[in-house]
């Protein structure tokens, strides 16, 4: 399926700012269903098929992180961007929490925003049985598996956010070995500042959480420079070979 195909879900109450976006999403070939309010949008989610959700994060009633939480009960592997006017760091923290792949302040260029459900959609909208084949790895007795951005063990698989499955990418490319704090966020965030700190170690924490059925694995702290995601079982096999 093509990006430009992709089925839109827009939950804004600014209606003059949501004309706007409708219209340039419509012109890149999006279909996009708009909503006005939480109660709205998710009423449309259950009832339709969508690809990506645009949702803004202030709204009267039930406001965005509240609504992305019930999405992702319904469906654990839709992306979801957060729109937003308010900048306050905790915010953006608070939506990466609540389940999103990007968060977005207003006010943005659309071409940007375009560019980041892109990405997004293109991972998200390729076929499995083509993903399947490439870009696998072992960690301990977990699959992860990066461009269906899974992490499988046994019959169990979790849907990855894309942040979250651009961390894991890193820690397996450098598996066992010092994943600097500066790389890892001039690589998936592009800026080394104190709110992107704070948002990694959350995707940390996260995926702590998803790694914490095998003992064997564990991603461990590294005061001041970084981190290290140990496999025991790989360096077992290694030093019997």
């Amino acid at each position: 399926m093509h990006t430009e195909k992709a089925k839109i879900l827009l939950v804004d109450d600014d209606e003059i700012f949501s004309i706007i976006l409708r219209k340039f999403m419509e012109a890149k070939g999006f279909e996009v269903i708009k909503a006005n309010s939480a109660k709205e949008g998710y009423d449309l989610f259950c009832k339709q098929h969508f690809d990506l959700c645009l949702l803004d994060v202030m709204m009267p009633v039930k406001d965005g992180f509240a609504l992305a939480k019930e999405l992702k009960i319904q469906n654990k592997n839709i992306p979801i961007i957060f729109i937003t006017a308010n900048s306050i760091k905790e915010q953006t923290l608070l939506g990466f929490d609540a389940g999103a792949d990007d968060y977005i302040n207003k006010p943005f260029e659309m071409e940007e925003l375009f560019v980041r459900m892109q990405a997004i959609l293109r991972r998200s909208l390729r076929p499995t049985e083509d993903a399947d084949q490439y870009e696998k790895y072992n960690i301990g007795n977990y699959v992860f598996n990066y461009n269906t951005q899974t992490l499988s063990l046994g019959n169990e698989k979790r849907k990855l956010t894309t942040k979250e499955a651009q961390l894991l990418h890193l820690f397996v490319l450098n598996k066992n070995q010092l994943l600097m704090r500066s790389f890892a966020l001039q690589t998936i965030w592009h800026e080394n500042n104190h709110l992107n700190c704070r948002s990694m170690d959350i995707f940390i924490t996260k995926l702590r959480r998803y790694l914490a059925q095998d003992e064997n694995v564990k991603i461990v702290s590294l005061r001041s420079q970084g981190f290290k995601l140990l496999d025991k079982s790989e360096t077992a096999e290694a030093n019997k070979a």
